[in-house]
């Protein structure tokens, strides 16, 4: 290694060769193999040979000490350094690897699902109607009946899942729903069932209607169609666009799924006591709390500059 030193001071005054150099009073003591001792324009010869070289300057109270590393010095000790943190490289690299392979596998756990509940739903509708219909008679309160609850499964499952958040998720089943808040190991997490619980209901409700014709068949066909809509569209927002468990491609930019990204990702913060519990309507829900719409833009101003850094 080498490395150059120079010590300059007021204090007492010396002659080497034809320059003059001062050394402080204190006692200084300096272990290099190559010293050169520098005045205005004297530089020790043996400095000449480094081409490139990096200058620190360290003052005290007599004397400035000023260090020449080379460069040839640096590189050294960087590929020592990374020799050094080999392991904690390789832990780290094992760690994205495991990340990758778990969004894959949830990912192809969420495009089954998506395909399988949406061609099922689609033909269960299809050949309602159409068994409905036979003979030439249309039931339209009927089917304005599956339609209105539809809707309103859908929307009325949004109030739903906030109270069932707050209520329950955070209170006496919160040793299931911890697990939502802590990191992930693994593709799965015990809050999932929860998504299971709440397809029974939904199976149930559209199997009634399906197998049966009438008024209440019809409503009951509606309420299940509704519910699984709501659970589709909350496991692409919420696993996919907040929790980015798998990549929900250009949802990500569409303004108001964004806002409602945002507002559920101060949920996990915990800046307003858990607030807001629900999904969709989460950024209403911040609205009614102090300093909540200055934190939801802030959130939605990270995510931005987020996404163009990806």
């Amino acid at each position: 290694m080498a490395t150059a030193v120079s010590v300059t001071s007021s204090s007492s005054q010396h002659r080497f060769g034809q320059a003059s150099f001062s050394i402080p009073k204190a006692n200084i003591s300096i272990t290099t193999p190559i010293i050169s001792f520098r005045r205005k324009g004297f530089v020790s010869s043996k400095k000449q040979r480094f081409k490139t070289c990096s200058v620190m300057k360290k003052k005290t109270e007599d004397a400035v000490v000023e260090v020449i590393i080379d460069e040839d010095d640096k590189a050294q000790t960087f590929d020592d350094d990374i020799k050094k943190n080999r392991p904690l490289i390789s832990r780290v690299e094992e760690k994205l690897a495991r990340k990758k392979s778990e969004r894959y596998t949830y990912l192809v756990a969420a495009i089954l699902s998506s395909i399988g509940i949406t061609s099922m739903a689609a033909m269960a509708v299809y050949y309602r109607f159409s068994w409905q219909m036979e003979g030439g008679e249309i039931p339209g309160l009927e089917m304005f009946g599956t339609f209105a609850l539809s809707v309103g499964a859908a929307v009325g499952m949004e109030f739903w899942a906030r109270w069932a958040h707050r209520a329950l998720w955070h209170a006496s089943l919160w040793h299931m729903h911890e697990s939502h808040h802590r990191a992930r190991d693994g593709p799965f997490e015990v809050n999932d069932v929860f998504a299971i619980i709440n397809a029974v209901p939904a199976i149930a409700l559209l199997s009634c209607g399906f197998f049966n014709k009438g008024l209440i068949p019809g409503l009951c066909f509606g309420a299940g169609l509704g519910i699984t809509i709501f659970g589709m569209a909350y496991m692409f927002v919420h696993d996919g666009l907040v929790h980015c468990r798998f990549p929900v491609g250009p949802i990500a930019n569409v303004p108001f799924l964004r806002r409602v990204a945002a507002a559920h990702q101060l949920h996990h913060s915990d800046k307003f006591d858990g607030v807001p519990y629900g999904l969709f309507l989460g950024p209403k829900e911040l609205e009614r709390k102090e300093g909540g719409i200055e934190e939801l833009h802030r959130e939605i101003k990270r995510r931005i500059k987020q996404n163009r850094g990806n």
